[in-house]
């Protein structure tokens, strides 16, 4: 959607093809230099950062909905994304915006496009591998970047807390999803497994037990390799058995730590 026809087309008749009123808010987490990150946009026309979003087409299942949304976000096609919560409290989550600049970059009058309508959010949350992402943004976001969970600012309408919530499910469901499977590279140690979930729970763990606790249940394997770090430390590499992770959900298992 990059020439002025298409976009003033999608502005002025996008709801012939898209639900009004309704969209998609994902909360895209990743993991890097040891921070649980989430992706930003910078939205024309605030005064501030938003979560990366976008409209669901009247004849698309929600679920192809998310995850095309998602790759249009983040390049990436096999998506960890999980549903959690609708908000919708905050009667004027688009209204808010301020058009003019929306108006003057794209040569007409935006402000009574059904874009900015009351709009209710069915919001996801994803995990990705931070270093495959590669951002595109739309018409309406004109940056982005990756911020650390404890360092959210002000984010548009009530999108600060869709992160809260999102976080909150994240940490309910790292005990029966296998999240580092997502966010960590395919190998790694198992100080980098433990980094990750004390992270992501913002506690510490018993590093013995938690590592015992996952090679028992079988979730993740020792591998034949090592990674040299260091002069005599070259500790050995792991990996998510991921059939072995799905078999444990269907079983009911829970992993406590």
């Amino acid at each position: 959607m990059n020439s002025q026809e298409e976009i003033d087309d999608f502005v002025k008749n996008g709801y012939r093809d898209y639900l009004p009123h309704l969209t998609i808010d994902p909360v895209i987490f990743g993991y890097h230099d040891q921070q649980l990150k989430i992706l930003l946009l910078k939205w024309i026309g605030h005064d501030g950062w938003g979560l990366p979003g976008g409209f669901i087409k009247r004849r698309e299942p929600l679920s192809e909905a998310a995850h095309r949304i998602l790759q249009e976000r983040t390049g990436l096609a096999s998506i960890f994304l999980q549903q959690f919560y609708v908000f919708g409290d905050s009667p004027y989550r688009r209204k808010e915006q301020d058009t003019s600049e929306l108006s003057e970059r794209y040569g007409h009058v935006v402000e009574d496009s059904w874009l900015f309508e009351r709009t209710l959010s069915i919001s996801y949350f994803a995990l990705v591998d931070y270093s495959k992402v590669t951002v595109t943004s739309d018409f309406f976001t004109s940056a982005h970047q990756w911020c650390d969970v404890n360092e959210i600012p002000p984010l548009l309408f009530d999108q600060n807390e869709v992160v809260e919530k999102a976080l909150v499910t994240l940490r309910q469901q790292i005990y029966h999803q296998p999240i580092g499977y997502n966010l960590l590279p395919e190998k790694f140690t198992l100080p980098e497994i433990h980094r990750l979930y004390e992270t992501i729970l913002g506690k510490e763990l018993d590093q013995r037990n938690f590592s015992k606790k996952l090679v028992t249940l079988g979730l993740i394997k020792k591998l034949d390799e090592q990674r040299a770090i260091g002069p005599h430390r070259s500790p050995y590499l792991y990996q998510f058995e991921k059939e072995a992770y799905e078999d444990a959900l269907k079983l009911g298992i829970v992993h406590t730590y």
